[in-house]
């Protein structure tokens, strides 16, 4: 059995992320999502597999920590406000009363299940109902990873929606953990006795107010300050905004924490805000929060995958695929049906389709160490259940999203890749790629004098074949081109 130590984690770390590499390479071809190959990847090196030995609760809590500030930020600094709004509405309810009816439902079931002789599993009722908050939420690292790394092109604002969804159920999912775990201790403990349910519901909703409002208001209040900071200071070496960036995500994450705030909800708002307006080095700082994601999912997920014990996990096997099962067909299309009841423009078919999106992954799992470090009785088979229903979602549901959603037709052809791997300066102008087909040519003349393109609109570059050209109004175009144009703000505004 090998066991961490300074002397050899960097070099079983580097084995570990190379070989998960060559893994998902394989996987791919099968429609396995990224981050489950991940997962078992650090299932097949840990204490029933290859023999590495890792335990430690409470370093894995951290690291899960670290990497959700960096996932939810990156999130939000690649979402645009113009895309979210009119999916407002129904995202946050989703994100809110969405996860409250799935800890309900799925709780009910739970404590169904337990007092039921035929199956062997047995936890009190508050440890039912915080098992099921632990898997409330979707996981936002899975959701986005699928979502923007398959390419997925969904009809009508499905995409956003989904995607503010998981970004914004963390905190609600975190909230409902924390307050039962507080109240699974208190009974354990004996002092249930003494306090009545409606200070239980007065409590959990002071809790639940002041998480959302901490959060809220200090992350709106960190992006807008990060925006000024960005503009203002002036650093001799460009990779330094990204650095100085991630020191300000980690600082209004510990900062909404000790305010009692919901550090993950603050992080994710400041990369919204710090998205959606202009900052230096843009495609630098975008290029770089996208790199760290990779690590710091990759890390999470090798590192929870070490940290299971396949061997106790099978002895729960069978009520977590009941419970499992019960979350993707009845629970997860029930909370959806009833949160997006308001909201009568979106179609049954879109609303099946967000239901079957419920995808668990490293959240409910890092949600499920928190039991364990609070040592809740029961907080083991907790820990075992969310991380065999993770699996299950990721394989059922992860692998069948595109073939879900070509099935009810709410699938769009994929969006052409882009032919200018190049940034220029927010302040320069909108970049756009045009084709030149055949009609454009016929329409308007085949050199680019002819295209007659608006006052303030140029062509940067002409793209023909592998070869970009450097354009002047009378180069020749033809069919296949493609052109770069850069249009000033003045344009735009207008």
């Amino acid at each position: 059995m090998t066991f961490f130590t300074s002397e050899n984690v960097i070099f079983m770390g580097s084995i570990l992320i190379f070989c998960s590499t060559l893994i998902t390479k394989a996987g791919g071809r099968f429609g396995m999502p990224t981050l489950l190959l991940f997962l078992v990847a650090g299932m097949l090196f840990g204490c029933d597999g290859l023999g590495i030995h890792f335990d430690n609760v409470r370093q894995a809590q951290f690291v899960g920590m670290v990497a959700l500030c960096v996932i939810l930020f990156t999130g939000g600094l690649e979402t645009k406000i113009s895309d979210i709004r009119p999916v407002l509405g129904p995202g946050l309810t989703l994100s809110t009363l969405g996860v409250l009816l799935t800890t309900v439902l799925t709780g009910f079931f739970i404590y169904a299940m337990s007092v039921w002789d035929t199956i062997p599993f047995e936890l009190p009722l508050v440890t039912c109902f915080l098992l099921a908050a632990t898997m409330s939420s979707t996981d936002s690292a899975t959701v986005f990873n699928i979502l923007r790394g398959k390419s997925i092109n969904l009809k009508g604002n499905l995409q956003p929606m989904l995607e503010l969804e998981s970004g914004s159920n963390d905190p609600m999912a975190y909230i409902l953990t924390i307050v039962l775990i507080d109240l699974a201790l208190t009974v354990g403990s004996g002092g249930a006795a003494v306090m009545e349910p409606s200070v239980i519901i007065v409590d959990s909703l002071k809790i639940l107010v002041q998480q959302f409002a901490a959060g809220a208001m200090i992350g709106a209040c960190a992006g807008y300050a990060t925006v000024w900071v960005m503009k203002k200071v002036n650093l001799n070496n460009i990779p330094l905004y990204s650095i100085m960036l991630m020191s300000i995500v980690f600082f209004t994450f510990s900062v909404t924490n000790m305010l009692d705030g919901n550090g993950y909800l603050a992080v994710y708002i400041a990369g919204i805000i710090v998205g959606n307006n202009k900052i230096k080095d843009r495609r630098q700082v975008v290029a770089f929060f996208d790199g760290m994601t990779w690590i710091v999912q990759i890390g999470m997920f090798l590192l929870l995958g070490l940290l299971v014990d396949p061997s106790e996990m099978w002895k729960t096997a069978f009520a977590a695929l009941l419970i499992g099962i019960f979350m993707m067909i009845v629970a997860r299309p029930v909370s959806v049906m009833l949160s997006l009841l308001p909201f009568g423009n979106i179609p049954v078919r879109a609303k099946l389709l967000v239901s079957w999106v419920g995808l668990r992954g490293a959240v409910p799992i890092i949600f499920a160490i928190y039991p364990v470090v609070e040592h809740v009785p029961g907080s083991d088979a907790i820990f075992n259940i969310v991380f065999f229903i993770t699996l299950l979602s990721l394989v059922l549901q992860g692998g069948t999203i595109v073939k879900a959603a070509n099935a009810l037709g709410l699938l769009l052809p994929a969006t052409d890749k882009k032919h200018f791997d190049v940034e220029l300066p927010e302040e320069a102008g909108e970049q756009k790629e045009v084709e030149v087909t055949k009609e454009l040519l016929e329409e308007k003349g085949n050199t680019i004098a002819s295209l007659s393109l608006p006052h303030g609109v140029l062509v940067v570059f002409v793209k023909r074949g592998d070869k970009y050209l450097v354009p002047n109004g009378a180069m020749e175009l033809f069919e296949g081109d493609f052109l770069l144009t850069i249009a000033s703000s003045e344009v735009n505004e207008q």
